[in-house]
């Protein structure tokens, strides 16, 4: 069974404002408990900086790294040496440059064999959603190459199981499977009558769930339809198939609670695997969707304990309303220089590959499915311009051609005759897009980050089954963005694809796929150079950290040690790069054991 058709116009929702109101507030007490933070400002006086660094003559430097220096600066490509005081470059340049800034304090690190290169910057991720999923079972294609593998891989969990003890699996996608098939009611209730379980699809836009888990959260076939959300029937009839963010929140409000050191332990762990690729920022793209406005608190609480592998901005979720955040004391720029509120994310439609993003031309091979949008044009215009207003950089998930146009509708009418701030609104993924678009967001002052991942592991799919030759080919137009002025990045979703910077930067280079090496769109090819700038400074533009991404005078220390210098390298050797430790304004935040 494929993933039933959505509603294209879309238009039957309530209030969207009065929707968002009461969205997470259940859930966030349902998962945290034992988290409370009314008011998050109380934890930033205990979060963990990096150390400021001892008192030292105004000529030496807390730090100084020797050997091969990859800038990222075209300026100044190369260097031999880099002095560091409080965190930040203070010198760089050759050894000799460098002589009489270090003392009898000054630590001295040889690069060795390796290459020190600027921090890679990951620019939308999801820190929490992941957490939550971490150690659930892997549905994968890669781990179940059919799918009788992955019903396999849930029926011996079940067996596992006590009654009533949920068991759960993730990065189910059946796009990868001949015939799409979903893990429907049917088969799955015939695992257990008992055992609640669900399974998250790999865009995390959908959840597959049997009759005890929609038992076990109070859903039937006459529950409606939560605003955003959908319970998919056929005939009147629960198919066990759940879409967007609010239909899945409301199974997710029935599973047991992930005790708040296991969640801890969870998000170090995810954002140790970035490090250990060399990234040293994160975005977190959807902030507040597990444990409400708490996350920022408990972000703070973690780091407090001991510093994070990497630096963290959140985007907060406009699912809950901004006078929310406000009262917690998280507003735009709330936190330090480990973990800051910086954005407002709105979802405006679903997912390519699942057959609901919400295109201008139906889906191959389905006349009359076009996806759909989760809100109105008017309901989008109220809930950007409540993050606009607020001060927020306002981040819109937006796959479709269709849902572009709509948003770019949406933000043009909040911000015309607006007082222009440097708020840097961005589309998140842009997919499926043409170049009149590109010009609308230069007009703006939008710009666009795209989930270039799709172009690698899922082209050939969304090619041959999905979307056709003609539309595929302009998938994630990097070159068409930069050619209109715009800075932009290339993000992994995670764990819609893994956290890899330098793998995302070879496939905006490149633009082959995973299975076979086909190229989609060669004339979209980017230069070796743009597309690690995407990584690196435009990134860090993007997520308003214009003192990272590049080693300068002036900016952070944040760095990797590589096994190469990618600048030097072809963009088919980048995923192959290794670390071996990364530091943040000099410290160490991660090394290899």
């Amino acid at each position: 069974m494929s993933t039933p058709v959505l509603d294209h116009d879309h238009t039957g929702h309530a209030d969207c404002c009065a929707a968002r109101a009461g969205t997470t507030s259940a859930f966030a007490g349902s998962l945290a408990t034992d988290v409370r933070t009314p008011d998050a400002r109380d934890l930033v006086a205990a979060s963990r900086s990096e150390p400021a660094g001892r008192p030292i003559r105004a000529a030496t430097v807390d730090l100084l790294v020797l050997g091969s220096i990859a800038t990222g600066n075209p300026a100044q490509p190369t260097a031999e040496a880099m002095g560091i005081r409080n965190g930040k470059i203070v010198a760089i340049g050759s050894r000799t440059d460098l002589d009489g800034l270090t003392g009898e304090q000054t630590q001295v690190v040889d690069g060795g064999d390796g290459v020190v290169i600027p921090g890679l910057i990951e620019p939308h991720m999801h820190l929490w959603s992941t957490g939550l999923f971490l150690g659930w079972e892997d549905c994968s294609h890669d781990a179940n190459p059919t799918f009788d593998d992955v019903v396999a891989t849930m029926k011996a969990a079940v067996v596992k199981a006590k009654p009533g003890e949920w068991v759960c699996g993730q990065l189910f996608d059946p796009s990868r499977y001949p015939g799409e098939p979903d893990l429907t009611v049917d088969i799955l209730d015939q695992f257990s009558a008992d055992v609640p379980v669900a399974v998250a699809n790999a865009s995390m836009h959908f959840l597959y769930v049997n009759s005890a888990a929609f038992k076990a959260a109070g859903i039937t076939a006459e529950t409606p339809d939560p605003p955003s959300g959908t319970f998919y029937r056929v005939d009147g009839r629960l198919t066990g198939v759940v879409g967007e963010a609010n239909g899945i929140l409301a199974i997710a409000r029935a599973m047991p609670q992930k005790p708040p050191e296991d969640f801890a332990n969870a998000l170090r762990e995810i954002m140790t695997t970035a490090a250990e690729r060399g990234v040293t920022s994160m975005r977190e793209a959807s902030t507040g969707n597990i444990m409400g406005v708490n996350e920022v608190g408990f972000l703070h609480q973690v780091n407090g304990a001991a510093m994070l592998p990497t630096r963290i901005t959140t985007a907060q979720s406009s699912l809950i309303p901004n006078a929310t955040w406000a009262k917690a004391g998280i507003t735009p720029g709330f936190g330090d220089d480990m973990v800051r509120a910086v954005g407002w994310k709105v979802i405006g439609d679903g997912s390519t590959q699942g057959r609901s993003a919400y295109l201008r031309e139906a889906y191959l091979g389905r006349m009359g499915e076009y996806g759909a949008m989760n809100f109105s044009l008017d309901e989008f215009k109220a809930s950007i311009g409540e993050g606009h207003a607020a001060g927020w950089q306002v981040m819109v998930h937006a796959n479709g051609d269709a849902a572009i146009d709509l948003i770019l509708t949406a933000y043009e009418g909040v911000l015309a005759g607006a007082t222009p701030h440097d708020q840097r609104h961005r589309i998140e993924h842009s997919t499926i897009s043409h170049p009149e678009q590109y010009r609308r967001m230069a007009a703006s002052g939008i710009s666009p980050s795209f989930l270039i991942a799709h172009v690698y592991w899922w082209g050939r799919v969304l090619r041959d089954n999905i979307l056709g030759p003609m539309r595929v080919n302009g998938l994630h137009p990097v070159k068409t963005a930069l050619s209109f002025g715009l800075r932009q990045s290339l993000h992994s979703d995670y764990n819609v694809s893994p956290i890899h910077p330098l793998r995302s930067a070879s496939i905006a280079a490149l633009r082959t796929t995973q299975d076979g090496g086909d190229v989609l769109g060669p004339d979209l090819r980017v230069s070796a150079e743009q597309a690690l700038r995407a990584v690196t400074t435009d990134a860090a533009w993007q997520t308003h950290q214009d003192d990272c991404g590049s080693l300068e005078v002036g900016k952070r220390a944040d760095y990797g040690i590589a096994s190469a210098n990618p600048w030097t390298t072809e963009p088919e050797a980048w995923p192959d790069i290794t670390f071996s430790e990364t530091r943040l304004g000099g410290v160490v935040a991660w090394q290899k054991g």
